[in-house]
This record gives structure tokens, sequence and C-alpha cells, in this order.
């Protein structure tokens, strides 16, 4: 299947393009409408009807409910053929938003700061766009529209719940408003695109005194310091230095007065990576080193380690589909970027271990309008052209895969 639309011609996105460009006002509206009731994970519920009436104006089959706040579409073809998926998430972030806009989140402390609205906006785009043309596409096209991206993660669940099969999907696409790219510009790239996030948290147990007879004590303070210092080691002494991967302690909360030595101190930390073969070694080895410095110092400890996502590794031959299409739409072949690898992490990465996908960045920054702001920003905003773009390569991709 993969050989037969890389050798396929290219799409008449000349034709796409045209109409899609009919579609930009309504997809800054429904992105503006969304902007303004953000809602976090799991608790989706004007998120979930909107998109759920504007698939029932359309005329799509739909299943809602699916954990807890997902939804699905499904969009068939006038023929038989493959099954592709297209992922959107929907949830937005408990952030206070500062931007004085029209637009502005009317819910207090909870914001789109990393332009979730625009994917769920771009998805609504390609349904309605796909719905009107079942004729120029084969076999079906499901649109999963996501809870809880930003934790604990609605992918697992949706997946658990059969958002996959009947009919069974053959590959997955998505992608992901990025403005550490500028607007007019898509990162494509195979294999690991986005890292593993894990996480740990430690309580040191010492025994406490008076800061004046330091020599009665085990300083928890000074025990989780040099664990937090030794913690350094394992990415530069440890890993390969071919391979990225990040320890980073990003907690520690020891003591109540200036003259008491603390008997307790807790860190907390993330732990990062692309390579799934460092998910076994680096929880051991952070264990190694909180073990030793304990025992050094006659110090005691309780730790606790959990895996959130895996990495986001895209399969080479979607990603190149992918990259075929966003060359057609961005017009010059240096709009379309293979080095932008982040540390960022994504529960897209489910999809990808369950059947061959792609996840991409559209490029959404302009600084020229004030539209830089990095993700999870409170001023966070995003170039809405680019929410165009994101229909032109989603449907792209549907007819060059679904012939």
């Amino acid at each position: 299947m993969i050989s037969t639309f890389l050798s396929s011609p290219s799409v008449d996105l000349s034709r796409i393009r045209l109409e899609i460009r009919g579609l930009q006002n309504s997809l800054v509206e429904w992105r503006r409408n969304l902007h303004q009731r953000p809602e976090l994970g799991f608790r989706e519920k004007l998120t979930s009807e909107f998109v759920a009436k504007k698939l029932q104006e359309w005329g799509i089959d739909r299943q809602t409910g699916v954990a807890q706040t997902g939804i699905v579409a499904t969009i068939a073809g006038r023929q038989p053929g493959p099954v592709l998926a297209i992922r959107a998430d929907m949830d937005a972030l408990p952030i206070q938003e500062e931007n004085d806009v029209p637009y502005k989140s009317q819910h207090d402390g909870v914001m789109h700061a990393c332009g979730h609205d625009g994917h769920t906006a771009i998805a609504l785009g390609t349904a309605y766009y796909l719905s009107q043309h079942r004729d120029d596409f084969a076999g079906t096209v499901k649109i999963i529209f996501q809870p809880a991206e930003e934790g604990p993660g609605g992918a697992k669940p949706m997946i658990e719940a059969g958002v996959l099969t009947n009919p069974d999907v053959n590959a997955i696409i998505g992608l992901h408003l990025w403005n550490q790219l500028p607007v007019g510009r898509v990162g494509v790239r195979s294999g690991a695109l986005m890292a593993a996030t894990e996480g740990f948290r430690c309580t040191i147990m010492g025994k406490g005194g008076h800061g004046a007879i330091p020599h009665q004590t085990i300083d928890s303070i000074v025990v989780a310091s040099q664990i937090v210092n030794a913690l350094q080691t394992i990415v530069s002494r440890n890993v390969d230095p071919i391979e990225s991967a990040v320890v980073t302690v990003g907690e520690f909360h020891a003591g109540t007065a200036i003259n008491v030595i603390a008997d307790t101190a807790k860190i907390g930390g993330t732990v990062r990576y692309f390579n799934p073969t460092l998910g076994e070694f680096l929880p051991k080895r952070i264990e190694q080193i909180i073990a030793g410095v304990c025992q050094s110092h006659g110090a005691k400890y309780d730790w606790n380690y959990w895996r959130q996502y895996p990495a986001t590794i895209n399969d080479p031959g979607i990603a190149e589909l992918v990259r075929s299409v966003a060359l057609e739409v961005v017009e010059t072949p240096l709009g379309v970027v293979p080095n932008c690898q982040t540390m960022g992490a994504e529960d897209m990465s489910f999809f990808l271990q369950a059947v061959p996908g792609c996840y991409f960045f559209l490029g959404s920054a302009n600084p020229n309008l004030n539209l830089a702001y990095p993700h999870h920003h409170p001023r966070f905003d995003f170039d809405e052209t680019a929410l165009g773009m994101g229909v032109e390569i989603f449907v792209g991709c549907v007819e060059k895969f679904c012939r």
C-alpha cells in the first residue's frame, strides 16, 4: 500500500486550495469559538457538543462519548479502499490567559495555550471538505477528536474503546500547530519526533535536629542536594552522546526553619528520551544513584517512578506521504524541514504504536503580528492562516493515500 501511494501522481492541490480558501473564515470562526470556551482534559463537554453539532449539520456519521468526551467521525468514500485516521486533540490548559483579544478565554484560569483549538478547527474543516467530496477518495476516513492530551492522556482510553477498529485503521496522521516554526513551514521527519515522558518523586529520610549541632543529625537537604548533582551525570556520562536524553529535577521541598536541620527532603523530576531502549536503563540508574548517596550518609529513601507517554515515532512510509503533500502545499523545498525534534511529549505516540502513522509540526508563528509566544505561555496565540494549510495537507494526504 505504501509503495502504491508513494508512486502515485501528485494531488491536484490547486482545486483543493481554492475551496479551502473559501472555508478560511469559517475555520477562524470555529477556532475562536473554541478558544473562548476552553476546557480541561475529560471535561470537554462544550467542545464536544460544538463538534458533534457541526458533524450533524453536515450529515457525517459520528460516535460521541468515546473515552468520556471523545468523538469519532466516519466519512466513507464512494468506493471501498483503505482506512486513514486523522487525530486532533481538544483539551486546554490550567493557565490564565493574558491576551487582550476579542476571542479571549471566558473561562477563568483555563486557556487554549497550546493550539488545540486550532487542531480541532482544522479537523472540522477536513471533515466538512471530505463530506462534500466523497467521489475524490476511496475507502474511509476516521477523524478522531481526542480529549485530555495535556494529561492524564486520552489517546490510550480511545484506543481501548476501539477507535482504530470497525473498520480497522491502516494508517494515522496528525499535526501540531508549532510556534517554533514560522507560518508557511512544515516540520516532518521519519523516526522519533517527540520524546517519551516519565516522572519520579523521591522522599529522603534523614535525622533532624538543631542547626547548631549538625553532628547529631543526618541532613536530608545535604543528601538530596548531592542526589540532584549526581543525577546530572546520567546523561553526561551514562548515555551515548549520539543519543538524546534529559533528567531534570524540577521539585525540591525541605525545611521549616533556618536553624532546624530537616529530617526529610522531597525531590521530583521529569525524564525524557527518544530511543525506547533507554526506557529500562534510566529509572534503574536513577534509583542506583539515589540508593548509593543515601547509603553513604546513612539516610533512607522512598520513591515512585511512573511512565506517562512513550516517544512519538513516525513510520518512514507515512512520513514520506505527509512530506510529499506538504511540499506541494508550501510550494518550496525550504518550507519542509526535517530538523524539528523536541523533548516535548505527546500521547499521539500511543496511536503510532498501534498503527503506522506520522505526526508533524505545522508552523504557526508570525513575529510581525506578535504571534510568536511559546506554547503554554499565557500570551500564546498563532497566525490563523495556518488553519487552511492544515486542512490542505490533511485533504491532500487523504486523496493520495485513499486512491
